[in-house]
């Protein structure tokens, strides 16, 4: 009985909300092109979408490729400046510098670079900047992390730099790799996102394509319902990335 309600708990509370969304919308008689009621978004989602799910695979498509070459680029690196005490010093500007700078500032001028026929280019590239110091930070500290008892046995025992590596550090790190990868997937599908909003192409066909059409002509329901896709999108992505750290995590403890 507490599962059961554990479970319909969030899905209580989502109904209610809606409930008074679209009564307030009756009540007020508030213009649909000012704010859709969930009525409108729903016939929207309904009308719209064969090519709202095409726009969601296109952003999704897009977000991955920048997630896969983020973590390869990371990890890539994580494990050379963890050789390197002086090498990470001089690493760890440069990074927190990509972190901190609004992708949106940059957009422009990685747009130039790409070119207008290769748009998808400069979106990859502008999502990858966004996924990558979650993974890096985290393979750093998980590389930085392990037991320094083990770290002793591993000495005297008289292990070689590269078994450290493989058979102390890296299982070290598994726990703040999948927990940098579950951060670094949602930043990926914001970049993308950003990134669309920004290209200033007509062959960026993504869901912020979508946004943007339907806000020039004030059909905020159709607006509304790309957003719910994208949301959508974000939480079963972040949902599988939780399955596959939950595994992955109890193979580790078993280890």
């Amino acid at each position: 009985m507490r599962r059961l309600a554990d479970f319909a708990a969030p899905w209580a509370l989502i109904a209610l909300l809606l409930a008074v969304w679209e009564g307030a919308c009756r009540a007020f008689d508030v213009p649909v092109y000012f704010l859709a009621p969930p009525s409108a978004i729903a016939a929207s989602l309904r009308d719209e979408w064969p090519s709202l799910l095409q726009a969601a695979w296109y952003t999704l498509s897009n977000a991955l490729i920048a997630l896969v070459l983020a973590s390869l680029i990371a990890q890539a690196l994580a494990l050379t400046v963890t050789l390197s005490r002086l090498l990470e010093r001089a690493v760890q500007p440069i990074t927190v510098v990509l972190q901190v700078t609004p992708v949106i500032a940059i957009a422009p001028l990685v747009n130039i670079w790409a070119g207008t026929d290769h748009p998808e280019h400069a979106l990859i590239a502008l999502a990858t900047i966004v996924a990558f110091f979650p993974i890096y930070s985290g393979a750093v500290t998980g590389l930085r992390s392990a037991d320094p008892d083990l770290m002793r046995l591993f000495d005297l025992y008289g292990a070689t730099r590269l078994q450290r590596l493989l058979r102390l550090r890296l299982p070290s790190a598994a726990p703040f790799l999948l927990e940098g990868h579950k951060v670094a997937a949602g930043l990926a599908i914001v970049g993308t996102v950003v990134s669309e909003f920004v290209a200033g192409s007509g062959k960026v066909q993504g869901l912020a394509w979508r946004i943007l059409d339907a806000s020039f002509r004030l059909q905020t329901a159709k607006m509304f319902a790309a957003l719910f896709v994208l949301g959508v999108m974000g939480v079963v992505l972040y949902g599988l990335l939780e399955l596959v750290e939950r595994a992955a995590l109890r193979w580790w403890r078993g280890r």
